[in-house]
């Protein structure tokens, strides 16, 4: 799994990538996490606000910070539907798979 907090580094953004350290070891799961400082590549998800949440290439949340529970869920969320399309379902996305 892959998650990208976007934001130029402000403190929501650091107080993000605390959350989301502590969200991916609460959800038991591998995870690269990365900091997008870029505004051109945070502009690439179409952020209005930051900081932003990207989590395995689709921006899930921007503008605020969400709690350690609600990123484990958001996490907890992502893996479910990656599983089932491994499996050979279909995700809730609507669009990607």
């Amino acid at each position: 799994m892959e998650i990208k907090v976007l934001g130029p580094g402000c403190s929501n953004c650091q107080t993000l990538i605390e959350r989301v350290g502590k969200a991916v070891q609460k959800a038991g799961v591998e995870a690269t996490i990365t900091k997008v400082t870029d505004y051109d590549e945070m502009l690439s998800y179409g952020i209005m606000s930051t900081p932003g949440l990207v989590i395995d290439g689709k921006l899930i949340m921007s503008g605020r910070v969400p709690s350690v529970d609600e990123i484990t869920k958001l996490i907890a969320d992502t893996n479910v539907a990656v599983a089932s399309v491994s499996a050979g379902g279909k995700c809730s996305c609507g669009s990607c798979c």
